[in-house]
């Protein structure tokens, strides 16, 4: 099967969503998937959902820190991003994986943690049968050129403006 890249971006909600369902639909089709995650560290709802049901086909890593990025992202933060872009790039020559995805890459463009350039080299080493995608806000145009499939998540209406928080199971 021949795989190609996929950007979710936008600033609509549902880009980790889509894409988390794109790897449930892959482990349904007994195919390996690789999730690495930029920025972001936690225990989300579908962290915990992807671990207890379907980790015999579902890897989950994260290369964030807690909390969002409010400034200048710290050396910490670099090095996390660093690593992780080094941990993707080994699992993906591994032959292990069919798809990867690189959660809220594109945020960490925009934050200064790692470069587009980073991600075009990972996107010219891929190989032909890997499906891999890139999730996060701002996709660089560079970026959007090199994929093969590109959805753009835009708001049209959303409740945070009332001033309701992130729910459990829902957002987050």
């Amino acid at each position: 099967m021949k795989g190609y890249v996929q950007i979710y971006t936008g600033n609509g909600k549902g880009k980790t969503t889509a894409a988390t369902g794109l790897a449930v639909r892959a482990a349904g089709a007994g195919l390996k998937v690789f999730i690495g995650q930029f920025i972001k560290k936690g225990d989300y709802s579908e962290i915990k959902a992807l671990k207890e049901r379907f980790s015999d086909l579902i890897t989950l890593e994260q290369f964030g820190s807690v909390g969002f990025i409010k400034e200048k992202a710290t050396p910490e933060q670099i090095q996390a991003a660093g690593r992780g872009l080094k941990r993707i790039k080994e699992v993906m020559t591994s032959g292990e994986y069919h798809v990867i995805i690189c959660d809220e890459a594109n945020v960490a463009v925009s934050l200064g943690l790692l470069t587009v350039e980073d991600f075009l080299e990972l996107i010219s080493l891929k190989p032909e049968n890997i499906e891999i995608v890139f999730t996060g806000r701002g996709a660089d145009p560079r970026m959007i050129d090199a994929a093969d499939l590109v959805t753009e998540m835009t708001e049209i209406k959303h409740y945070y403006s009332d001033g309701v928080k992130a729910r459990t199971g829902i957002e987050k």
